[in-house]
């Protein structure tokens, strides 16, 4: 399995590469290493960077993937990110998501920035995304180990456990810093509550249903893909 795993990692990233003119500029240099130190850093394209000459393969390398996510909390899944400092400015991004058995749920989001492929090494997940007014059709599909899902950018999706043993998958994305707006959380959670007559206008509901949802607590996994 942990070979499956790296594999999946792998394939992802070859794909996304593809993806990514869609979202980022590209790089007139062969990398950027993102450094804090500008002692240490020269600028290229406008960014501070590490000098070449001073690049190790540490700087193009992580380790954790094959690591299960801690999915004990509200929604019953987690998301670990690869952080390289080497992808700086490559337009590409990779995570994890590990998803609880049955109730592991990535909620309803979207990225602003990067249409996201998505594969699927352990487990069942129903998997969708919804289009853009006026349509708003609904796409969603049940994947097994192996089977690989496309989300276009911009658009609400979600993914969610619907077997009895737990679940994992890796997603690329088409962007170094995709973003993400998690629906529930931006709605019921901002960090000033939102009128509730706009959200009881906005969704035909009562306004102690509104009360309701915006006292509770949200998640704040901004990790969310």
């Amino acid at each position: 399995m942990k070979a499956v795993y790296f594999l999946a990692a792998f394939v992802l990233l070859g794909l996304a590469s593809k993806l990514a003119s869609a979202s980022d500029p590209s790089p007139l240099q062969d990398f950027c290493i993102a450094v804090n130190d500008a002692k240490n850093g020269v600028f290229i394209n406008g960014k501070l960077c590490k000098d070449p000459k001073l690049a190790t393969p540490e700087d193009f390398f992580f380790s954790g993937l094959n690591i299960p996510g801690n999915t004990s909390n509200q929604v019953g899944s987690m998301i670990t990110p690869v952080i390289v400092s080497g992808l700086n400015t490559l337009g590409i991004s990779l995570v994890r998501i590990d998803y609880a058995p049955y109730v592991g749920l990535n909620p309803l989001h979207t990225h602003p920035r990067a249409t996201e492929i998505l594969v699927v090494v352990q487990g069942t997940l129903y998997v969708g995304f919804v289009t853009l007014n006026p349509d708003n059709r609904l796409f969603t599909k049940v994947l097994y180990p192996g089977d690989v899902f496309v989300f276009p950018l911009g658009l609400i999706h979600f993914q969610f456990n619907i077997g009895h043993t737990n679940a994992v998958a890796f997603a690329a994305l088409s962007s170094q810093n995709p973003g993400v707006v998690t629906i529930a959380n931006a709605v019921f959670g901002s960090d000033l509550n939102i009128n509730p007559d706009v959200l009881v206008q906005a969704f035909q509901l009562d306004k102690n249903i509104v009360n309701q949802l915006q006292s509770r607590f949200w998640s704040d996994n901004d990790n969310r893909n």
